[in-house]
This record gives C-alpha cells, structure tokens and sequence, in this order.
C-alpha cells in the first residue's frame, strides 16, 4: 500500500476557536469536508484552519464534516462513511472538500455534484507526491480530475497550481479560484548567528527533500554552520529513520537536530540565519512565506510554485533533486555576508507583500456568494 502523507510543513498559525459541529437546525452557509484532525501540525490543515476562522469572521457559518483520517489510501468503510455524510446534505448545499480526500472521491462527487454545490480545494494534485509509481500516479491523476471535472468550482492556493490543472487534467481556467495563503506579520529575525544557523521547516516525507538537503549539507562540512529540522515524523516513519540514519552516515549527527513537529515556531525563525527546503514541488509553499515574513533569505529549488512565492531579491533558487547546486548556494550565502545581508533585505522587502489570511477568506467567500447568487437565479428560474 502507498502512503501519502499529509500536506505541507509543520504549521505555526495561532489557534482559532472553530465552530465544527455539522448543525442540524439550521443549514450552514458552508461544509467544510476534511479528512483527518483538523488539528495536525502540516501546512494544509493550517490552510483550512485559518480558512474556516476567516470565513466565521466574516458572518459566514461553517460546519465541518470530518471525514476518515485513512484518506487519501481510503479503505471501503471510509468510502462508505463518506458516501453516507455527503447524502445527508440538503441538496444546494455548499461544500468545499480537501484535497486529500477528494482526489480519490469521485464516484461520490459524480454522484452528488449534480444536487450539492461542490467546491474542491486542491492543494496540489495527489499525483504529484513523491514516491509513487508510475501506474499509481496515473491511477491518482485520473481519479483526481474526475472529481475535479465533476466539482461545481476548484479551489486552489497558487497560480501555478491552476495552470496544472489547466494544463494536464483539462480543468476550465473560469472554474478556478486562486485564493494564496495569509501570512502572519511578524518581527524580523536579527540573522547574527555565529556559527549560522539554518533552519528547516516541512514534515519529513520524500517530497520535502531533506535527504538532498543532507547530502549537500555534507559537502560544506568544512564551513561552520548547524542545521534545525523542524517537522512531524510520523507520515512516514521509515523515511524519518532513513534520513536520521544518513546524518550518521554523514557523520553530521551533532550539526543537524530533528526536532519534530512543533506548535509554536516564533523561537526557531527568531535564531535562524537562513531558511533551506529543496522540496521537489510546492503548491504554493507556505513554509517559504513564513520564512520571508521572518525577513530570512531562502535556498530552495526551483519547483511548483516556490518561484512565485520567494524572489530573486530573496533567495536562492536551485534545480530540484540537484545535491552540488543545492551545496553551492548554500556556500555562498556562507561565505558572502554581503549577499546573504541583500537578500535579508530582499525577504523583509518581500514580506511586506504578502497577502494576510483575511485576504484568503474574502476570496473565498466572494466565491460562495457567487456560487450561492447564481443557486438562487438558476431556482427561480425554474419555477417561473
């Protein structure tokens, strides 16, 4: 069986009282179908966190249907589970499903895009984890874009994420949103670390890379530096060992910590110097924002949507999978103050242009608005 794990970094958004009982006496302007606890420490369940808080804020009502957490490897009782919640859907309901559900629920999206009002959040497409065999990716891409195809709108988190879908699963531009994920203003770090210090922020799973990340750490064993791994172990145990094993390996096992995940970031980006992921692809990247929003200059490959969130003023974007390039960058914001000083500046520049989180709920309820004004048209329309 393949594992996919759960989307995203080890999330640093403040918690948000949600109101996620699934009313009965009153239909919600929104469900909110999410696999999972809400609560895991990974930048997509962050994204749909803050996404359900910003929308309360804004007077819409929400109600969350939580979904099997065996999702997106459902077995039948999952499916079954699934099958049965969104029945009991009052037709015209509005539901934005996640991703990691989603992609593989599309007999029951065909079954009920028809009655319900269904917008998918794709994240980014299930097909492109790391990991996969081919015929597992493709099993996964023609599923997803069934269920997409079958959705009353898409959902997603960055542009280049919808020129995907555009593109390679034949999903109409006019029905997608792109709604980017908020950024927290904060403090800058003061980036004096001596020996620098760099910091990591993604769960531990093949996508992220961290195993690049280690062998071109390796080769600037000569330079003084340490390394923070910030990120939850447990989607996929056996990489986590793997990449703990090749710190030993490497002989670097007292430069590089593993600290697992972690609800409060503030202290770890206030000590960092730097902020290294060389994921293989990003929908959008919300570690990297949070890298900017902290002023630090960012490596990172150049992959998905990460050219879009971090500039050249920035940071340092490399080939993905590409150890001796991924080494050089970093050696040379190791051995060029000034150039790690400008693109410091650059990132606190860069901040200053992200967008907030109440940004992502207004345009996501302008969506439900629009969706729920042309239900209305279309019913009255029919009964006159």
């Amino acid at each position: 069986m393949v594992v996919l794990p759960a989307r995203g970094f080890a999330y640093n958004g403040q918690p948000q009282p949600l109101r996620t009982s699934l009313e009965t006496a009153v239909t919600p302007d929104l469900t909110f179908a999410i696999p999972g606890d809400l609560q895991t420490l990974t930048g997509g369940y962050g994204y749909d966190r803050r996404l359900i808080a910003g929308l309360q804020a804004l007077g819409l009502s929400v109600a969350h249907m939580p979904l099997s957490g065996t999702f997106p490897v459902p077995d039948a009782a999952a499916l079954a589970d699934a099958e049965s919640r969104f029945a009991t859907l009052p037709d015209g309901a509005i539901v934005i499903a996640d991703g990691l559900a989603f992609g593989v629920m599309e007999e029951i999206v065909e079954r009920h895009g028809a009655r319900l009002q269904i917008i998918a959040l794709c994240h980014h497409p299930l097909a492109l984890e790391a990991g996969l065999s081919a015929a597992e990716a493709q099993r996964l891409q023609l599923s997803e874009q069934r269920a997409l195809q079958a959705a009353r709108a898409v959902l997603v988190t960055s542009t280049p994420t919808a020129n995907l879908l555009t593109q390679q699963f034949s999903i109409s531009e006019s029905k997608i949103t792109v709604a980017l994920p908020g950024t927290d203003r904060q403090h800058f770090a003061p980036c004096t670390g001596n020996p620098p210090m760099l910091l990591t922020v993604a769960t531990l799973t093949p996508r992220k890379a961290h195993d690049v990340l280690i062998e071109a750490l390796a080769q600037i064993s000569d330079l003084p530096w340490s390394a923070r791994f910030v990120g939850g172990m447990e989607f996929d145990p056996a990489w986590a060992t793997a990449l703990q094993h090749k710190v030993h390996a490497c002989g670097l096992q007292q430069r590089i910590h593993f600290l697992g995940g972690l609800t409060a970031l503030e202290h770890e980006y206030d000590g960092a110097d730097l902020f290294v992921l060389p994921s293989l692809f990003e929908g959008y990247g919300m570690a990297f924002a949070e890298a900017l929003a902290h002023g630090l200059p960012v490596v990172a490959a150049r992959a998905g949507a990460v050219p879009d969130v971090v500039p050249e003023s920035a940071g340092i974007l490399v080939p993905p999978g590409d150890v001796q390039a991924l080494a050089e960058a970093l050696r040379r914001l190791l051995t060029e103050p000034a150039l790690r000083q400008s693109l410091q500046l650059g990132a606190q520049q860069a901040a200053a242009r992200l967008p907030t989180w109440t940004d992502t709920a207004r345009i996501v309820a302008n969506l439900i608005n629009r969706i729920r004004t042309a239900s209305q048209q279309q019913s009255s329309q029919e009964q006159e």
